[in-house]
């Protein structure tokens, strides 16, 4: 990662390392984009960093060849493997994170089936996985289930799930469904 973010800053200080790459796009016959730069609090952009470092990294390679002092920034064999490995786990994610990041709808609700899609489907380990890429997928799949494991933010979600019609009990474990409908009612009144 490291690597990828100084290679996107080289390119993002330097109007001419941009021309450069413009040119080497044309001559390649890759898609004349910019590259990306990493935002902390943009959910997505470190994937769409790299998705977009790894579709133009031959025209980076070849802009790059040409300067004695940024030649090291090359992404190798290695390089490239890692960040697919990383582009192929938080791929699937982007569109879920996006649509849970929305201001103008409430999305509380869809947490916990979201997480249950990510367990049981989107980060499930497949046969053609690398390891790398397996690891990665249990990293991510380990620091939501920490995340979300508090019991009260467990409560919370599962009213939140509860009450709306979509989904109502469908989420919930069926020990807690008993005291979630107990809380809810009392709530209510």
């Amino acid at each position: 990662m490291g690597v990828c973010k100084k290679l996107v800053s080289s390119f993002s200080y330097s109007w001419k390392k941009k021309r450069d790459l413009a040119e080497a796009q044309k001559q390649l016959k890759l898609p004349e984009h910019s590259l990306k730069t990493e935002c902390p609090t943009r959910w997505g952009s470190r994937q769409a960093m790299i998705d977009r470092v790894l579709e133009q990294h031959k025209a980076i390679a070849q802009v790059l060849s040409s300067d004695r002092k940024l030649r090291h920034l090359t992404l190798s064999w290695q390089d490239i493997d890692v960040l697919e490995a990383i582009n192929k786990s938080l791929s699937p994610l982007v569109e879920f994170t996006d649509a849970l990041s929305g201001e103008k709808y409430i999305s509380v609700s869809f947490l916990k089936p979201t997480l249950h899609l990510f367990r049981n489907s989107i980060l499930e380990v497949q046969e053609d996985d690398t390891d790398l890429v397996k690891s990665i997928k249990q990293k991510i799949v380990d620091y939501l289930n920490d995340k979300y494991s508090d019991p009260e933010t467990q409560e919370l979600l599962d009213m939140a799930s509860a009450l709306d019609p979509r989904f109502k009990f469908k989420y919930v474990n069926k020990d807690n469904r008993g005291s979630i409908e107990d809380r809810l009612t009392a709530e209510m009144k």
